[in-house]
Parts: C-alpha cells; sequence; structure tokens
C-alpha cells in the first residue's frame, strides 16, 4: 500500500470516541482515533515496509505516526532518522511508541545516554524509556551498569518533568526485578523516594508503587530464567 492509501485507511477507521480517549492521554493535534486493534492488524499486513513507515512518521498524523513504528524496521532506522523522530515527538505515547524501535538499534544505549538529562520533557522520558528497555532485555549487563542511574532518580525524581517521573519510575521498578543486587538497591530507593506523583489527566490511569512492584517483577523474571534453564537442560 501506499502512503495516501493507508492514510485513508486510518481517516476510515477513526472513531471520535477514540479521539476523546487518546484527548484525555494527552494526545493533540491531528488524529483521526484508530484503535490499537486496527493498528496492528494494518501492522501484520504493512510490517517491514520501512520507506512507508518513514512517509507515515512525517505526515505528522498521531495514528500514522504509532503505525509507522510498528511496521518500521530497526535495522534500517539510521540514528540520523531516530534523531529526527525523538524531535519529531508530540506526546508520551508517541515517545515510548518511537523508543521501542529505538530500543531494538545497535545505537539504543549511546541514544539513552544522550537524551536521559535532557531537559526536555519528551526527550529525557525516551532516554528513561530506552534505559527501561535494557533493564528488561535478556543481555547480560552488568549491575555497575544500572546502580548510577539508581541514584539519578532517588535524587531527581521528584523534581522532573510529568511524565519523565512517571517513565523515571517504570524504570526503577525494571532495574529492581533484573537481578537480587539491583532489587535490595532498588527497594531502598523505593523506600526514600516514597510516592511518586504524577499528572495522568482526566484518566483512570494510576502511578504503580515501586516498593510493591519490584518484587512481583524479580519473581516474573527469575521464574522466566528458571524455565528458560530449564528448556536448555532439557535440550
Amino acid at each position: 500500500m501506499k502512503r495516501d492509501e493507508v492514510m485513508d485507511a486510518l481517516r476510515e477507521k477513526g472513531t471520535e470516541q477514540n479521539r476523546k480517549t487518546y484527548a484525555r492521554h494527552g494526545v493533540g493535534g491531528e488524529c483521526y482515533g484508530v484503535s490499537y486493534a486496527d493498528l496492528y492488524a494494518l501492522q501484520k499486513r504493512l510490517k517491514g515496509d520501512h520507506d512507508l513507515a518513514l512517509g507515515l512518521w512525517d505526515s505528522g498524523n498521531h495514528d500514522a505516526r504509532i503505525l509507522a513504528t510498528l511496521i518500521a524496521d530497526p535495522a534500517l532506522l539510521s540514528e540520523a532518522q531516530a534523531d529526527a523522530w525523538i524531535g519529531e515527538v508530540a506526546n508520551f505515547v508517541q515517545a515510548d511508541a518511537a523508543a521501542a524501535v529505538i530500543a531494538k538499534t545497535p545505537y539504543a544505549a549511546a541514544t539513552m545516554r544522550g537524551l536521559i538529562d535532557s531537559g526536555d520533557e519528551w526527550r529525557a522520558r525516551i532516554g528513561w524509556v530506552l534505559l527501561n528497555a535494557m533493564a528488561r532485555s535478556d543481555e547480560a549487563y552488568p549491575d555497575d551498569l544500572f546502580l548510577p542511574y539508581l541514584a539519578v532518580i532517588e535524587a531527581e525524581i521528584h523534581g522532573r518533568e510529568n511524565r519523565v517521573r512517571e517513565a523515571m519510575n517504570g524504570c526503577l521498578i525494571a532495574i529492581g526485578g533484573r537481578g537480587d543486587a539491583l532489587q535490595e538497591r532498588a527497594l531502598a530507593v523505593a523506600a526514600a523516594v516514597g510516592k511518586v506523583h504524577v499528572d495522568h489527566g482526566p484518566t483512570a490511569c494510576k502511578t504503580p508503587d515501586a516498593a510493591a512492584y519490584i518484587p512481583k517483577t524479580r519473581a516474573h523474571r527469575r521464574a522466566k530464567e528458571e524455565k528458560a534453564a530449564r528448556v536448555k537442560a532439557a535440550r
């Protein structure tokens, strides 16, 4: 499908109710209000068409940008293209979607380090979402990589921008779930930080309590590791 055809399909699938829902989550500008079920259906048809993904992102339309991140090929997304996307993100939903693609690139860690201290809300959020993805990955990152960021969270989380606080809180949970030593340190940070206040707008969304979620996340990861070990031993 060509970009204009995809844009027409998105326009047809958008609904007023979805537009109102997305607006409550901070989505502004041109938005058709396409459900994620419809976006995922289009993803199945279009995934891997990287040129189309770039064209959809350039449209500026919110739904098209989310679809772009779903069909883009991380192996073909250049650092220049990723930088352009980062600079054009218009809300936290687009920030997270762009980060999900960048997290699969070889330059994800370098991009994270360049963004995490940014004074721009969306750039900094992308940085923390990338660190979250690194913490949740199966890569054998050393604890020393994550420990400094726990210190940053403890010192800065309450003074950062609204959606950056949310991302930092999620990152605290992800890091704590990565290993036993990191869990102990993350729980100490969660205790020191206390409740993290995030304005979710007129929605029912709530900010997870890190102290409660860290043990659950660690238990889930441990079960996953044990299952993988059993599978490997049975081969």
